[in-house]
Protein backbone atom coordinates (compact mmCIF):
# COMPACT_ATOMS: atom_id res chain seq x y z
CA UNK A 1 0.00 0.00 0.00
CA UNK A 2 1.37 3.06 -1.35
CA UNK A 3 1.67 6.24 1.29
CA UNK A 4 2.16 10.09 -0.29
CA UNK A 5 2.07 13.08 1.46
CA UNK A 6 -0.67 15.61 1.81
CA UNK A 7 -1.44 19.06 2.53
CA UNK A 8 -5.04 19.83 3.88
CA UNK A 9 -6.97 22.22 2.96
CA UNK A 10 -9.18 22.04 5.63
CA UNK A 11 -9.48 20.31 9.35
CA UNK A 12 -10.15 17.04 8.84
CA UNK A 13 -10.71 15.00 11.76
CA UNK A 14 -8.73 12.31 12.84
CA UNK A 15 -5.74 13.57 10.63
CA UNK A 16 -5.12 17.07 11.76
CA UNK A 17 -5.60 20.69 10.76
CA UNK A 18 -5.95 22.98 8.16
CA UNK A 19 -1.80 23.65 6.63
CA UNK A 20 -0.27 20.60 8.38
CA UNK A 21 1.11 17.78 5.76
CA UNK A 22 0.02 14.14 6.77
CA UNK A 23 1.44 11.09 5.01
CA UNK A 24 -2.08 9.15 4.02
CA UNK A 25 -2.51 5.97 2.04
CA UNK A 26 -2.77 6.22 -1.80
CA UNK A 27 -6.19 5.62 -2.01
CA UNK A 28 -8.06 7.86 0.52
CA UNK A 29 -6.14 10.99 -0.76
CA UNK A 30 -7.30 10.63 -3.81
CA UNK A 31 -10.42 9.20 -3.56
CA UNK A 32 -11.52 11.21 -0.27
CA UNK A 33 -9.10 14.26 0.57
CA UNK A 34 -8.67 15.29 -3.33
CA UNK A 35 -11.91 14.52 -4.08
CA UNK A 36 -13.72 16.43 -1.46
CA UNK A 37 -11.21 19.14 -1.42
CA UNK A 38 -9.68 18.56 1.57
CA UNK A 39 -6.24 18.57 0.47
CA UNK A 40 -3.87 18.17 -2.05
CA UNK A 41 -0.72 16.45 -2.72
CA UNK A 42 2.69 18.22 -1.49
CA UNK A 43 4.50 18.71 -4.12
CA UNK A 44 7.87 20.75 -3.90
CA UNK A 45 6.10 23.61 -5.36
CA UNK A 46 3.04 23.76 -3.00
CA UNK A 47 5.31 23.23 -0.21
CA UNK A 48 7.44 26.65 -1.23
CA UNK A 49 3.95 28.31 -1.22
CA UNK A 50 2.89 27.21 2.39
CA UNK A 51 6.26 27.96 3.81
CA UNK A 52 5.77 31.23 2.12
CA UNK A 53 2.37 31.68 3.46
CA UNK A 54 3.44 31.36 6.94
CA UNK A 55 6.54 33.52 6.54
CA UNK A 56 4.14 36.17 5.64
CA UNK A 57 1.84 35.30 8.43
CA UNK A 58 4.65 35.33 10.86
CA UNK A 59 5.57 38.88 9.84
CA UNK A 60 1.92 40.26 10.26
CA UNK A 61 2.05 38.79 13.76
CA UNK A 62 5.05 40.22 14.58
CA UNK A 63 3.72 43.40 13.13
CA UNK A 64 1.03 43.28 15.10
CA UNK A 65 2.73 42.75 18.28
CA UNK A 66 4.69 45.79 17.97
CA UNK A 67 1.53 47.97 17.44
CA UNK A 68 0.15 46.18 20.33
CA UNK A 69 3.48 46.75 22.38
CA UNK A 70 3.42 50.54 21.53
CA UNK A 71 -0.46 51.00 22.39
CA UNK A 72 -0.05 49.67 25.98
CA UNK A 73 2.80 52.24 26.65
CA UNK A 74 -0.15 54.53 25.42
CA UNK A 75 -2.93 53.25 27.16
CA UNK A 76 -0.63 52.62 30.64
CA UNK A 77 0.88 56.28 30.58
CA UNK A 78 -2.60 57.88 31.54
CA UNK A 79 -5.26 57.36 34.10
CA UNK A 80 -8.78 57.05 32.71
CA UNK A 81 -11.40 58.48 35.09
CA UNK A 82 -15.00 57.96 34.65
CA UNK A 83 -17.82 59.85 36.44
CA UNK A 84 -20.54 57.01 37.66
CA UNK A 85 -24.31 57.55 40.06
CA UNK A 86 -23.81 56.62 43.71
CA UNK A 87 -25.84 56.23 46.02
CA UNK A 88 -25.45 56.85 49.58
CA UNK A 89 -22.34 55.78 51.79
CA UNK A 90 -20.26 55.85 48.14
CA UNK A 91 -21.30 52.53 46.54
CA UNK A 92 -22.12 52.66 43.33
CA UNK A 93 -25.09 51.85 41.39
CA UNK A 94 -24.83 48.59 39.58
CA UNK A 95 -20.84 48.27 38.96
CA UNK A 96 -18.62 49.96 35.78
CA UNK A 97 -19.04 47.93 33.07
CA UNK A 98 -16.40 47.11 30.12
CA UNK A 99 -18.59 48.58 27.61
CA UNK A 100 -18.66 52.14 29.77
CA UNK A 101 -14.38 51.44 29.85
CA UNK A 102 -14.24 51.06 26.03
CA UNK A 103 -16.14 54.37 25.79
CA UNK A 104 -13.65 56.26 28.19
CA UNK A 105 -10.97 54.76 27.00
CA UNK A 106 -12.17 56.30 23.07
CA UNK A 107 -13.12 59.51 24.56
CA UNK A 108 -9.53 59.62 26.41
CA UNK A 109 -7.31 58.01 23.55
CA UNK A 110 -9.41 57.95 20.64
CA UNK A 111 -8.63 54.61 20.28
CA UNK A 112 -11.89 52.16 19.81
CA UNK A 113 -11.09 49.27 21.73
CA UNK A 114 -13.60 45.89 21.46
CA UNK A 115 -14.84 45.68 25.05
CA UNK A 116 -14.79 41.95 24.87
CA UNK A 117 -11.09 42.39 25.05
CA UNK A 118 -11.55 44.11 28.50
CA UNK A 119 -11.47 42.43 32.14
CA UNK A 120 -12.75 44.71 34.64
CA UNK A 121 -14.53 44.53 37.64
CA UNK A 122 -15.15 47.85 39.26
CA UNK A 123 -18.13 48.14 42.20
CA UNK A 124 -16.23 51.13 44.57
CA UNK A 125 -15.27 54.16 44.14
CA UNK A 126 -11.40 54.83 43.45
CA UNK A 127 -8.68 53.44 41.72
CA UNK A 128 -8.99 49.83 39.87
CA UNK A 129 -7.23 48.22 37.11
CA UNK A 130 -8.59 47.05 33.83
CA UNK A 131 -7.00 44.49 32.03
CA UNK A 132 -6.83 45.04 27.79
CA UNK A 133 -6.34 41.74 26.02
CA UNK A 134 -4.36 43.81 23.10
CA UNK A 135 -2.60 41.15 21.56
CA UNK A 136 -2.13 37.14 22.72
CA UNK A 137 1.01 38.32 23.92
CA UNK A 138 0.36 41.76 25.25
CA UNK A 139 -1.89 42.79 28.00
CA UNK A 140 -2.48 46.71 29.14
CA UNK A 141 -3.31 47.44 32.56
CA UNK A 142 -5.34 50.79 32.43
CA UNK A 143 -5.81 52.38 35.81
CA UNK A 144 -9.49 53.83 36.10
CA UNK A 145 -10.40 56.05 38.07
CA UNK A 146 -13.87 55.84 39.48
CA UNK A 147 -15.43 59.22 40.91
CA UNK A 148 -18.86 60.19 41.92
CA UNK A 149 -21.15 62.59 39.60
Amino acid sequence: MAKIQVILTQDVAGQGRKGDIVTVADGYAHNFLIKNNKGIIATPEELKKIENKKKKEAKKQEEEKIKSQELKKVLEAKKVEIAVKTGENGKLFGAITNKEVAVALEETFGVKIDRKKIECNIKSLGEHIAVIKLHTDVKAEVKIIAKAQ
